[in-house]
C-alpha cells in the first residue's frame, strides 16, 4: 500500500498527460490511461537504481538564481551575436573541460545547465577521463568558461550531489 502511496504523484501526473494528448475526457481514455498510468508509475523506480540525494537545499537555491542569471545574461550575449554579427576575435569551438563531479544526477544536472545555457552545447562526455566536451559559440576566453564551469556550477552541483 505504502508503494502505491509513492507511486501515485507520478501516476496522477502520467494520466493527466495522458489525457490531454488523447484530447478526450471518455471513460475509456479515464480507464485505460488510469491503468498504463499506474502500471509505469509502479514500474519507474526500477529504472531508477541510483536513487538522488538532495542536500544543502540553499546551495541549490544559489546556483539555480546563479543559472537563471547566467542564462538571462547568455541571451543577452547571443542576441547580440545573431544581429551584429560575431564581435573581432570571438569563434565557435569545442572545449574539454576536466570534471571532478562523479555522480550521475550531478553531471545531468551539470548537462541541463549547459545546454539550457545559450551558446554553449553539451557534446560529450569521456566517463574514463571524467571529460566534459562543450561546444560554444565564443570561445574567446576557453579558461575564463573552464573555471565558470567548475566553480560557478560544478562545485555547488557536487555540494548537493555528492
Amino acid at each position: 500500500m505504502r508503494r502505491l502511496l509513492h507511486a501515485l504523484p507520478l501516476a496522477c501526473l502520467l494520466l493527466i498527460l495522458w489525457l490531454v494528448l488523447n484530447d478526450s475526457l471518455s471513460a475509456g481514455h479515464l480507464v485505460l490511461g488510469t491503468v498504463i498510468a499506474l502500471v509505469l508509475a509502479l514500474l519507474a523506480p526500477i529504472l531508477r537504481p541510483v536513487r538522488a540525494r538532495l542536500s544543502h537545499p540553499l546551495v541549490a537555491l544559489r546556483l539555480a538564481g546563479h543559472v537563471a542569471a547566467d542564462i538571462a545574461r547568455s541571451n543577452r550575449d547571443v542576441g547580440r551575436i545573431i544581429l551584429r554579427g560575431h564581435p573581432p576575435g570571438a569563434r565557435p569551438g569545442l572545449l574539454d573541460i576536466p570534471l571532478r563531479i562523479r555522480d550521475p544526477h550531478g553531471l545531468t544536472a551539470l548537462a541541463c545547465i549547459v545546454t539550457f545555457t545559450p551558446g554553449t552545447v553539451w557534446a560529450g562526455h569521456d566517463p574514463e577521463r571524467n571529460v566534459l566536451t562543450l561546444h560554444v559559440l565564443d570561445l574567446s576566453d576557453p579558461e575564463g568558461l573552464t573555471r565558470i564551469i567548475q566553480d560557478r556550477y560544478e562545485r555547488p552541483l557536487m555540494e548537493i550531489f555528492e
